[in-house]
């Protein structure tokens, strides 16, 4: 049996358990996750590749919990001005870096930076510029026509 097959008989049988409550129905699927490796794997299967790579992110980045706070469930703690370590340097360094960059004169403006083209607005075509006049001149003959002073 394929695994979305599977799957689909899994959340029925999941559906008719919980007598067609959707809440209860995805409640009583995590449960099975815990115990049921191939209903686990087709549910996660078309999301595995967003999970593997920001999961990877997190460790390249030091974002990760250690062992010890990872088993008690306690938050690591954010390095502070005074606190060793290289992060906090960056972290004020990324600060100055942007508010030097929010300050410049010369500040890159979104969508017109360096190996951008120019944004230009294109010269309007003969045949638009022709409407727009036709337009102005059928108003003002019509102001003309209603005014009779």
């Amino acid at each position: 049996m394929s695994s979305r097959l599977y799957l689909q008989n899994r959340i029925r049988e999941a559906l008719k358990k919980a007598g067609g409550n959707k809440n209860l129905a995805r409640q009583q699927l995590i449960a099975w996750t815990y115990e049921d490796a191939k209903l686990l794997h087709a549910l996660a299967r078309p999301h595995l590749d967003g999970i593997i790579s920001y999961n990877i992110d997190r460790v390249l980045s030091g974002r990760t919990e250690s062992p010890a706070q990872e088993e008690t469930g306690q938050k690591p703690e954010l390095a502070g001005k005074n606190a060793p370590g290289q992060r906090a340097g960056k972290v004020e360094d990324f600060g100055m870096e942007l508010l030097r960059a929010v300050a410049a004169s010369d500040a890159t403006i979104f969508g017109q930076e360096a190996g951008a083209p120019p944004v230009k607005r294109g010269q309007a075509s003969r045949r638009h510029v022709d409407a727009i006049m036709k337009m102005a001149g059928g108003a003002q003959k019509k102001k003309s026509k209603t005014d009779k002073t």
